[in-house]
């Protein structure tokens, strides 16, 4: 009797499994993730690539004002200009953008 109650209470969480993740389907999306899609969307639309999407999505993602893709882009060109690499040219980038936002 209790195996039959057991396998009967197992085959029902199974079957309502499914109903549980609609529901959850269902939901509509946070802003983050709306966000995501959109900054997606963007990047994709102007071909962007590896490096210069990175940063264009961290820009994008993180909200900043719409001049910030171009300070970024322009800091990442000065940097590849000097070959810089890893720590120097993240590090590199990033006061070059301060410098940019501090100059406006």
């Amino acid at each position: 009797m209790k195996k039959m109650l057991l396998a009967l209470c197992s085959l029902a969480c199974i079957g309502l499994a499914p109903i549980a993740g609609a529901a959850d389907a269902a939901k509509a999306p946070t802003p983050q993730q709306e966000r995501m899609k959109n900054c997606n969307k963007e990047a994709g639309e102007k071909g962007l690539k590896g490096d210069e999407r990175k940063g264009f999505m961290k820009t994008c993602l993180s909200g900043k004002t719409a001049d910030a893709p171009a300070a970024n882009a322009e800091c990442q060109s000065k940097a590849a200009e000097k070959k810089l690499a890893g720590a120097a040219k993240a590090s590199f980038i990033k006061k070059c953008e301060a410098d940019s936002q501090a100059a406006k």
